[in-house]
């Protein structure tokens, strides 16, 4: 018990000192998370839309070359970035350009080159996901869509993708929770994210593990409350979990017939066709 009150002491000596270093690692690391998650889903999208773009023989053999060259990049970009780690990502991106140019060319911002990484890595994930999402809506949309003369990009824009977006909902979300965790490794680079506000309060005060304490609730708090965000989102994108047919719309269906609005229904005392039927019959009684 004397430990755990000694570490409250020590957590409530770091706060004091540091902890506007802290709330600042954090606001860094979700916006860091964010804009890269926004932009490496974009990247996902297009790698895995020009991965499922349809290929026959009967296709010309110009655009059969430009889609296999397309397909050996896009293969070769997702195979190197999802596999090796992102922090040596960072330490070639970061260092590795000014190395190759003889330091004429190198990031003067490091937002920029923190975004680039993360983005990139994030895209390469992205891009099997959004694969798998549009492989998994059923073939039968794609031909109803081809069928009354849409176009493939139409048929993307308008049938797949709405639904396939659905579907890797779940998957942009945990990558978004990743991302929050795994840009503690942009200190390599000299980012000020949340894990760089933790390694200067520790080389101030040596108080090494009452700060990752900190650091590991604070990781925690933002990792829970966006679970808790994007689990919301997908109830809304799920809408109601049940409906009713508005009946004051005279093209319901109701009662197992249509009601025209100027027509009516064959069972209907106001209906043209009701009337002249009655109409025929009082004649020939007569």
């Amino acid at each position: 018990m004397e430990k755990f009150t000694q570490l409250g002491a020590d957590i409530v000596k770091l706060w004091s000192k540091y902890g506007g270093s802290y709330l600042t690692g954090m606001r860094n690391t979700l916006v860091l998370a964010l804009i890269a998650t926004a932009i490496g889903c974009v990247i996902g999208f297009v790698c895995g839309i020009l991965n499922t773009i349809p290929c026959s023989d009967r296709d010309s053999l110009p655009k059969r070359i430009v889609l296999k060259i397309v397909r050996i990049v896009v293969r070769v970009y997702v195979e190197v970035f999802r596999g090796t780690p992102m922090v040596l990502q960072a330490v070639f991106l970061y260092y590795g350009l000014p190395y190759f140019t003889n330091n004429t060319m190198k990031f003067t911002n490091i937002w920029v080159a923190a975004i680039l990484v993360v983005s990139i890595n994030t895209g390469a994930y992205m891009a099997e996901s959004v694969r798998g999402g549009i492989i998994s809506i059923d073939p039968g949309q794609t031909e109803g869509a081809k069928a009354i003369g849409m176009n493939h990009v139409q048929t993307m824009l308008h049938v797949i993708l709405p639904q396939a977006l659905r579907n890797i909902m779940p998957q942009i979300g945990n990558n978004f929770i990743i991302n929050v965790k795994d840009t503690s490794v942009m200190f390599i680079i000299g980012f000020p994210d949340f894990f760089s506000a933790h390694r200067a309060a520790v080389g101030a005060s040596y108080l090494y593990f009452p700060s990752a304490t900190v650091e590991m609730a604070g990781y925690l708090c933002m990792t829970l409350a966006a679970s808790f965000l994007l689990r919301w989102l997908e109830k809304k994108m799920d809408g109601a979990s049940d409906y009713e047919l508005v009946q004051g719309d005279q093209l319901t269906m109701t009662a197992g017939t249509y009601n025209h609005p100027d027509k009516g229904t064959p069972f209907d005392e106001q209906s043209r066709e009701y009337q002249n039927v009655a109409h025929g019959r009082n004649r020939g009684e007569r």
